[in-house]
């Protein structure tokens, strides 16, 4: 958290205490639900980066192995986070449990803090509580908890290294770091590009090529496993066409279409959504409003992926921060809440009801529409905060200020 908070902090340490309080209470029962699990259904993607890291230690193939019936679970990043993972098998199980679990949240944290930053003035602590709160309740967030997963980790790295004001680290760093454990924020290389950030983006693509190449020298055998065999196999992270696959490939493939004309299909609307979401991340950007433009950009890490599990939509997060924005504009709050709620309630599993329901003619249509529910939100939200929103805002100031936001 930066820019009016941190200075605040040293007089409201005693509120940010007890906020932490409050919110390590309000996301107890998360907890508990989760880590209380029966052993095979626990956190079970840390079990894969887990053993990846015990398979490095032990000398074995890292992407020769699954983790136990009934997940059989491969793993499936490049080698580099394997070798980050050796920390992870250097704890009990049980420690590592906790010791994700807590980092997930302290992720959320930073997340929140920056995504929120505009909102947080004088009552910083109670309105940190209330929106982190309210974000670890998202299902994409509930599922990093449930699974163990990693991607808020890598929303916070690119975030911040985004939206930073005086960061202390080199700008790019963290994003180059994201792409190496992750491949899917690398469309954060392709908005550096496009808005000529140059530096960033060299010190991202630096990072991120030091870090991939590193174990080629460390783990020879395992990444050229990665980068010649298992990266070009989607069915190897699981079912493509199951309902969690969010991503516009996941939708297109549950229309059970010929596998050609899926393709055909696919590579259309990728460009047409790559092009206009990076085009409206570019305008952001130029309209000095980071925040949205890295919103933009991370759902375009969702929607152009062939594989992205609702836990990638962990960007949400970041949506709502730049709808919300300052907070003074109601609409934007009633949007806000409008799109929190979307991403609270199933969806999606709504939509596997309805279908197994077979009522005529509203089952396979309504249900596939339904099935689909947060991988066409993430398209609404691209259009929302890329048509919608500059015009609200432009909208909600003074005409001076307004011809300001029109630029």
């Amino acid at each position: 958290m930066t820019g009016g908070v941190a200075p605040s902090f040293r007089r409201q340490w005693w509120q940010w205490a007890l906020a932490v309080i409050v919110v390590a209470a309000a996301v107890a029962p998360l907890v508990e639900h989760w880590l209380t699990n029966p052993d095979d259904q626990r956190l079970v993607d840390l079990d894969v980066y887990r053993t990846g890291g015990q398979m490095v230690l032990e000398g074995r193939p890292v992407y020769d192995f699954v983790t136990p019936a009934p997940q059989l679970l491969p793993f499936t990043y490049p080698p580099i986070a394997a070798m980050l993972a050796t920390l992870l098998a250097l704890m009990s199980w049980e420690a590592a449990q906790w010791v994700w679990t807590a980092g997930i949240y302290a992720a959320l944290a930073v997340t929140v803090g920056y995504a929120f930053r505009e909102t947080l003035g004088r009552h910083a602590p109670w309105v940190f509580v209330f929106a982190m709160v309210a974000c670890a309740y998202l299902m994409p967030i509930r599922d990093q908890v449930r699974f163990g997963q990693v991607d808020i980790l890598l929303v916070a790295l690119c975030l911040a290294d985004c939206v930073a004001r005086r960061p202390w680290w080199p700008r790019g760093f963290w994003i180059g770091l994201a792409v190496a454990i992750k491949l899917t924020p690398g469309v954060f290389l392709v908005h550096l590009l496009v808005t000529r950030q140059w530096r960033t983006l060299s010190m991202a693509t630096f990072t991120a090529a030091l870090l991939s190449l590193l174990p080629f020298a460390v783990l020879p055998r395992d990444a050229v496993e990665f980068w010649f065999s298992a990266l070009l196999d989607p069915n190897r992270v699981g079912s493509n066409a199951a309902t969690t696959n969010q991503s516009i490939r996941g939708m297109l493939i549950r229309l059970y279409l010929p596998d050609t004309l899926t393709t055909l299909i696919w590579a259309a609307v990728v460009a047409v959504v790559a092009w206009y979401g990076f085009r409206a991340a570019r305008d952001a950007h130029r309209a000095h409003d980071t925040m949205t433009a890295v919103a933009l950009v991370g759902l375009m890490a969702v929607l152009l992926s062939p594989v992205a599990w609702i836990h990638h939509l962990a960007w949400v997060v970041v949506v709502l921060g730049a709808i919300v924005g300052d907070g003074r504009d109601p609409v934007r709050l009633r949007v806000a809440a409008g799109v929190w709620l979307f991403y609270v309630v199933p969806v999606p599993w709504w939509g596997v009801s309805l279908r197994a329901a077979e009522i005529p003619v509203l089952s396979p249509v309504l249900g596939k529409i339904v099935q689909n529910g947060y991988g066409l939100g993430a398209l609404a939200l691209v259009w929302l905060l890329a048509y919608w929103l500059p015009k609200r805002r432009a909208a909600s100031v003074p005409a001076p200020l307004a011809e300001h936001y029109s630029l």
